[in-house]
């Protein structure tokens, strides 16, 4: 049998000494159910963790987390639909107030899809990626147009606001999503976590532009 990682079982351990005892009376609570009024869309990448960057408690935030935080439009053929059906879940069962896409620089998957290097790869050898982030095909060609092919930092930070931008047009193919925004109950938001600074950008949606928060 597998070993399992060390490093998980002693941060389980702390956690049961800690977190979880100290706050026993909100476990059992939510034992009971969930009731977050924020989603987050990120990325998976270990460097952009959502409960840590908004230093959240269990149960506040909905989180889902894929490559370059991507939601693809609302499709009904083929395909499983991992992002739309908790987005369903999300909006509709949990029915959230907020929704937040945060993307977050030195990205890998905004990188691939700049430079296309998964760009032909078979499924299992790079093909799941390069068909994942083909999503980002049409902010690719706005993003060259304007920086050029050279992979430079410019460019990636580009990639990366690009990303969060595509996904907020596509949550709003959603029409539980566009109704719910359109009543005023619920809300689409955009961030980019600059992970070596530590600094959470903001979208203006109005202007396109990203500020410090």
């Amino acid at each position: 049998m597998a070993h399992f990682p060390d490093a998980l079982l002693t941060g389980y351990r702390r956690f049961r000494e800690t977190g979880w005892k100290h706050e026993r009376e909100r476990w059992t609570d939510l034992a009971e159910g969930q009731s977050p009024r924020v989603m987050v869309i990120a990325c998976s990448d270990s460097r952009a963790d959502p409960a840590t960057i908004f230093d959240t408690a269990p149960g506040e935030i909905f989180t889902v987390r894929n490559v370059a935080n991507l939601v693809p439009p609302l499709e009904l053929g083929g395909g499983r639909h991992g992002v739309s059906a908790a987005l369903e879940f999300a909006v509709t069962i949990l029915e959230v107030e907020q929704i937040v896409v945060m993307g977050h620089g030195r990205c890998g998957g905004c990188h691939a899809a700049l430079t296309q290097s998964f760009k032909g790869a078979r499924p299992g050898e790079g093909g799941f990626i390069a068909h994942w982030i083909d999503l980002l095909d049409e902010a690719r060609e706005r993003v060259v147009a304007e920086h050029g092919e050279a992979n430079e930092r410019p460019a990636l930070r580009a990639m990366e606001h690009e990303t969060v931008k595509v996904s907020l047009a596509n949550l709003r193919t959603f029409p539980c999503i566009r109704e719910r925004e359109a009543a005023g109950r619920l809300t689409l938001h955009g961030a980019w976590f600059a992970i070596a600074s530590g600094e959470l950008h903001l979208l203006d949606q109005a202007t396109g532009a990203f500020a410090p928060a």
